[in-house]
């Protein structure tokens, strides 16, 4: 069952976003500006669509609210046999949790992700089973995971409204905060034998002033996507798009302008 408070946030938030003016109405297929708690800006908050990596925000929930950091998982075969954005690790190779969260959030790598979800739930399939279920919890009516790293697949979707809850849920964890926000990570195996250096493939991260996260994305299907978080001065703006083809650009030019619009309401 939904708490009452976690479902009167949520009605209230997709209110706002419904009538927030859609000011920028060829950016993206769906997208969201939001100043502190209050949406400025959005076009088609609640449109199903696909979700790319951003879908690994709730696989690294899962995993931080039952957090082993230490625990060593060993890789299978599933995991190693993953495409896209990886690592490059091996079946049978074992790493900490802490390690593949970090390879996860900031290289977004797909054998991590797997080898965490296999790890956490006993399979792939009774992990994304969990997190749809964490998601009715959270009160995302317009999202659906068929996988737990975000490639495409059919009746896997998302919308800007419900990644903006999930995003608020998965910034709550400090570990989860402290990871997105860095520009490159390092990890090793278990036994010291490989070591991994990657930056973090959030472009915005370390090149747009007060940036802190949260996480991007790509797929075929879904084009590019981001959940961008940025904080100056105690105000934070929050953007996220789906489908967005000059994703950096764009989110860059409408976060700047956010922020300009908060300084104007204070005055």
């Amino acid at each position: 069952m939904v708490p009452v408070r976690l479902l009167a946030a949520f009605l209230l938030a997709g209110a706002t976003a419904h009538a927030a003016e859609d000011r920028f109405p060829d950016v993206a297929s769906a997208y969201l500006v939001r100043v502190r708690e209050q949406v400025l800006w959005a076009g088609h908050p609640t449109k199903r669509l696909p979700p790319a990596s951003l879908t690994k925000l709730m696989t690294a929930l899962l995993v931080l609210e039952n957090y082993r950091p230490e625990a060593v998982v060993s890789v299978g075969r599933a995991a190693a046999a993953e495409t896209g954005a990886r690592l490059g690790l091996k079946a049978g190779e074992r790493m900490r949790v802490k390690d593949l969260l970090a390879a996860t959030l900031v290289r977004s790598a797909n054998d991590a992700c797997h080898a965490l979800a296999a790890w956490r739930a006993g399979s792939q399939a009774r992990f994304v089973t969990w997190m749809n279920r964490r998601a009715a919890e959270l009160g995302l009516t317009d999202t659906w995971f068929a996988n737990a790293c975000g490639l495409d697949a059919p009746g896997h979707y998302s919308s800007v409204q419900d990644l903006a809850v999930l995003a608020d849920a998965a910034m709550r964890h400090a570990t989860l905060a402290d990871l997105v926000a860095r520009t490159e990570a390092v990890v090793r195996t278990a036994d010291g034998r490989r070591t991994f250096r990657f930056k973090n493939r959030n472009a915005l991260i370390g090149r747009l002033p007060g940036a802190i996260g949260v996480k991007s994305g790509y797929t075929r299907k879904a084009g590019p996507c981001v959940v961008a978080l940025a904080e100056r001065e105690g105000v934070r703006v929050l953007l996220i798009m789906l489908n967005a083809s000059n994703r950096w650009w764009d989110a860059h030019g409408m976060i700047e302008r956010a922020f300009a619009e908060a300084g104007r309401r204070r005055e």
